[in-house]
């Protein structure tokens, strides 16, 4: 029986700064970093609080096939992957906050349906949405 959800991956340039982007900047925290035997690395963070889901940040490579790590590289230096979702308490101050440590933003807070949203990128172009919930059940006249 599944009982939830323990990894997502999220494709990233480089290892090491892309860990010091979740850590450093958004407040995640390391869990695992080994290298194995062939040099693949197992990174991942955590948020502190969510420790039961990792955040694995990879690099495009093995064992997909070459034309698809070379399409998944130019996508990330087109900004072009989604990245992560996150819940935030109050859209604007995590914004706010975000952007003073340098946190490139494609959005400021904007009302949705939903709640208060934001987009910025991480350090590797992947779109990471912050959403500030409404607390309500959203439907589609919503949008009209």
């Amino acid at each position: 029986m599944i009982t939830n959800i323990s990894i997502v991956s999220v494709f990233v340039k480089d290892i090491d700064e892309s860990k010091r982007f979740y850590v450093d900047v958004l407040g995640f925290e390391e869990k695992d970093d080994i290298t194995l035997d062939g040099g693949y690395r197992w990174c991942t963070v955590v948020h502190p609080n969510q420790p039961e889901l990792q955040v694995s940040l990879a690099i495009p490579g093995p064992p997909f096939p070459d034309e698809l790590v070379t399409a998944m590289r130019r996508a990330l230096d087109a900004g072009g992957l989604n990245g992560l979702g996150l819940s935030v308490d109050d859209c604007e101050q995590t914004y706010a906050e975000l952007t003073a440590k340098g946190v490139e933003f494609l959005q400021p807070p904007s009302a949705r349906p939903y709640g208060t949203e934001a987009v910025c990128r991480d350090n590797s172009g992947n779109w990471v949405v912050l959403v500030q919930e409404a607390g309500r059940k959203v439907v589609a006249a919503d949008f009209a």
